[in-house]
C-alpha cells in the first residue's frame, strides 16, 4: 500500500512540475535595438541587448540602419529596410527624426538603448501586450509553418518573417569606432512580410532559403497591428540545430 502511495505520490509531484512549467511560460516581448555600427554611442546599447537576448521572456532583435554609413564605416549588416521601420517609428510616437541607439518595445515605447532602467521597465510594463499566440515551426527543408489562431483583432496586422544570426564581432577600421572590435547580438540579416492577419486563423508555408553571408540563426514571426504599430504575438525558432 505504501509504495503504491509513493508511486500516486511521485506521480503528482511530475504533473505538478509540469502545470508549473506551463504557467512559467511567458508571450515573447520584442525587443528592437536600432544602431549601426558607425555610431561611437552604439557599443554599450549593443552590449545591453546581448543581455537582453538570454531572457527567455524577450526577443531581442538588433536593427542596423543605414545613415551612419556615410561618416566613414558602412555597416556590413545595415539595411534602409531598417531605417525604414525605424522613421515608420519615429512617426507613430511623434518625433521628428530619428537617432542611435534607440530601443522600441512591443512597437509601443520607445527609450535610448543604453538606458537599462528605462527600458527594463518598459518591458516590464509592456510585456503582457502579447495577446495574439504565434506558433511556428519547421517542415522540410528551408521551409517552416507559421501559425495563428482565429481571434478578436481590432485591426489588420501585418505579419512579418524575421530572419536573424545570433552572434557578429566585427573590426572596425574607420568612422567613429575606428580600433575598436565591436560585438553585436541577434543581427536582423531579413526581414519580409508574409501576410496580413484580420482575426480570422491562418496558417502560411513560408520558405527561409539559407544566406549567402551569415546562414541565420533563428528565425521569428512578428504580429503587428498596422495602424497602431503594437505588437501583438511573436514566437521564435532556431535554424541551426536539426530539424
Amino acid at each position: 500500500m505504501r509504495n503504491g502511495l509513493r508511486i500516486i505520490l511521485a506521480a503528482l509531484v511530475l504533473f505538478l512540475s509540469g502545470q508549473a512549467g506551463k504557467a512559467a511560460d511567458h508571450p515573447l516581448a520584442v525587443v528592437e535595438l536600432f544602431t549601426s555600427q558607425g555610431c561611437s554611442s552604439c557599443p554599450p546599447a549593443d552590449a545591453f541587448l546581448g543581455e537582453l537576448a538570454k531572457r527567455d521572456d524577450v526577443l531581442a532583435l538588433s536593427f542596423h540602419v543605414d545613415y551612419w554609413d556615410y561618416i566613414g564605416w558602412k555597416d556590413p549588416y545595415a539595411s534602409a529596410k531598417h531605417t525604414k521601420r525605424q522613421r515608420h517609428y519615429a512617426r507613430q510616437f511623434g518625433m521628428r527624426y530619428v537617432y542611435t541607439p534607440q530601443i522600441v518595445i512591443q512597437g509601443r515605447v520607445q527609450a535610448t538603448g543604453s538606458n537599462r532602467e528605462a527600458v527594463l521597465d518598459g518591458i516590464e510594463e509592456n510585456s503582457r501586450g502579447a495577446v495574439v499566440p504565434v506558433d511556428i515551426r519547421s517542415s522540410q527543408d528551408n521551409e517552416v509553418i507559421v501559425s495563428i489562431p482565429g481571434g478578436a483583432a481590432a485591426e489588420p496586422a501585418a505579419v512579418w518573417l524575421v530572419v536573424f544570426d545570433r552572434e557578429h564581432e566585427t573590426a572596425v577600421k574607420r568612422g567613429e569606432n575606428r580600433g575598436r572590435t565591436v560585438r553585436n547580438y541577434n543581427v536582423v540579416r531579413r526581414l519580409t512580410r508574409i501576410g496580413t492577419w484580420t482575426g480570422k486563423a491562418m496558417e502560411v508555408p513560408v520558405k527561409v532559403p539559407r544566406m549567402a553571408s551569415g546562414d541565420g540563426d533563428a528565425c521569428a514571426v512578428i504580429v503587428q497591428a498596422r495602424n497602431t504599430g503594437y505588437i501583438l504575438g511573436a514566437a521564435v525558432m532556431p535554424l541551426d540545430q536539426p530539424r
